[in-house]
C-alpha cells in the first residue's frame, strides 16, 4: 500500500514517540553520548551530564580515565582564545572595538531592508568598498522658494560683518533653491570589521533668478565639506535599534568677503536609530571656537543651535522628514528652527518635493534672522 509524504512523516513520528516513551519507562535506561564535530557543540548543551558525555565522545576518553576532569580540561584548552600577547597592537585595538565596545546585542538586521545600512554600508553584507560616489543629504531643485521676511541687511555682533545702510541688498521674496550632496568611503574596516571613514560635500544655493533688476544674483551659497568616522552598532533602545555611531569634523562657510562672510567649524556626534520604515538621527555638536576678532558670527550657536534631530518616515512611495534644532538655552537665547520635507512620486524616478522651514539659520547669512520659507520643486535623491 502506498503512503503519501504526509502519511509517511506521521507514521515515522508516531514510531519515534512510541520508542521515546518505551525508553523513558525503563528505570535504568542510558542516553547514548552525542557525536559532535567540535567542542563548541558540547558547550551548547545545558545539562552537565550531557556535556561531559559529549566531551567523552569527542576526545574518545575511556570511562576509567575520570572524564569529568580530563575531558573538561581538554575542551578548555581547545576552546581557549588566542593569548593577547601574540596579537599585534592593531589586532588588540580591533578586538576592543569590534568585540567589546560595539558587541552585537540585538538581532541582526537585513541590510536589504535597513535604511541606515543602505545609506552607510554598516553590515559586512552591504559594504561596497572605497571611493564609490554615493548620495548624502537630499539632492533637489526648487524653482519656487518663497520667504516671509527678506534679510536685506545681514548683521552680526562683529561690526565688520554687519551690512551698512548704503550696502543694503534689493531682494525679492521669491527665488530658487537647489542642493547637491555627495559622499564616498575613503577607508573601510579601520578597526577589525568595523569603523569606516567617509568624506562628504554638500552645497546649497539660494538664487534670485527672478530678480532681473539686480542681474539675477546668487543671494547665498553654503559650502559644507566634512569627514566622518562611522561605526556599526546594534542595540535595542526604547523600541528602536541603535544602528550607528559616528563622529564628524564639519566646516561650513559661504565663501564671501566681509561684511557678508560667514563660517564655522564643528565636531558632530552622530547617533542613528531605526525601526522598520522609520529612522531617527540625533546630532549634538560642539563648535570649535575662533579668535574673537576673526569670528564672523560669534553667537551662531545661540541661533542655529547646538544640535539637531531629524526623523524620517516612509509610507508607501511617500517620504516624510522632520528636522528640529535648538540652542538648548532659555530666555533671550532660546532660538531654534523646524523644517518639514515631503517627497512624492511624479513619474518614474522623478519625485516632487515640498519644503517648509520656520526659524533661524535657514542659511549662514540668515543665521540670526528669523523667517518662514516655503519651497516647491523636484527631488532627485532623498535621505534614504
Amino acid at each position: 500500500m502506498a503512503f503519501t509524504h504526509f502519511e509517511r512523516s506521521a507514521l515515522q513520528l508516531g514510531i519515534l514517540l512510541s520508542a521515546m516513551a518505551a525508553v523513558s519507562a525503563l528505570a535504568q535506561s542510558t542516553v547514548p553520548a552525542p557525536k559532535p564535530a567540535t567542542p563548541e557543540a558540547c558547550v551548547a548543551l545545558e545539562s552537565n551530564a550531557d556535556r561531559l558525555a559529549c566531551y567523552d565522545a569527542l576526545y574518545k576518553i575511556p570511562p576509567e580515565a575520570k572524564p569529568s576532569l580530563v575531558s573538561e580540561r581538554l575542551a578548555a584548552q581547545e576552546l581557549k582564545p588566542e593569548p593577547t600577547e601574540k596579537l599585534t597592537l592593531k589586532e588588540k585595538v580591533s578586538h576592543a572595538f569590534s568585540e567589546r565596545l560595539f558587541a552585537v546585542e540585538a538581532p541582526q538586521l537585513n541590510p536589504n531592508l535597513s535604511m541606515l545600512d543602505r545609506r552607510w554600508e554598516l553590515s559586512q553584507d552591504s559594504k561596497l568598498g572605497t571611493w564609490n560616489i554615493r548620495s548624502y543629504q537630499p539632492v533637489y531643485l526648487m524653482p519656487g522658494y518663497w520667504t516671509s521676511d527678506k534679510n536685506e541687511r545681514p548683521s552680526s555682533p562683529n561690526p565688520t560683518n554687519t551690512v551698512q545702510p548704503d550696502q543694503e541688498q534689493q531682494l525679492k521674496s521669491m527665488e530658487a533653491k537647489f542642493q547637491l550632496s555627495l559622499k564616498t568611503k575613503a577607508v573601510e574596516n579601520l578597526f577589525g570589521d568595523n569603523g569606516d571613514v567617509w568624506v562628504g560635500y554638500t552645497q546649497s544655493s539660494r538664487w534670485q533668478v527672478y530678480n532681473e533688476a539686480e542681474s539675477r544674483p546668487f543671494r547665498e551659497t553654503n559650502y559644507e565639506p566634512e569627514a566622518s568616522l562611522v561605526f556599526r552598532t546594534n542595540y535595542e533602545l526604547l523600541g528602536l535599534n541603535w544602528r550607528m555611531l559616528g563622529l564628524t569634523l564639519n566646516h561650513q562657510s559661504n565663501g564671501r568677503s566681509d561684511p557678508l562672510s560667514r563660517s564655522w567649524n564643528r565636531v558632530i556626534l552622530n547617533l542613528g536609530f531605526e525601526r522598520d520604515n522609520f529612522a531617527l538621527m540625533l546630532r549634538p555638536w560642539y563648535r570649535i571656537e575662533e579668535d574673537s576678532a576673526d569670528d564672523n558670527n560669534p553667537d551662531i550657536t545661540d541661533y542655529v543651535g547646538r544640535g539637531d534631530l531629524t526623523a524620517f518616515y516612509r509610507w508607501k512611495e511617500h517620504d516624510f522628514s522632520l528636522m528640529l534644532r535648538h540652542s538648548l538655552k532659555g530666555g533671550d537665547d532660546s532660538h531654534g528652527a523646524v523644517q518639514f520635507d515631503w517627497t512624492f512620486p511624479i513619474s518614474g524616478k522623478l519625485r516632487g518635493q515640498v519644503q517648509l522651514f520656520d526659524g533661524y539659520g535657514e542659511s549662514l547669512i540668515d543665521y540670526n534672522h528669523r523667517a518662514t520659507y516655503v519651497g516647491v520643486g523636484v527631488s532627485l535623491m532623498n535621505w534614504f
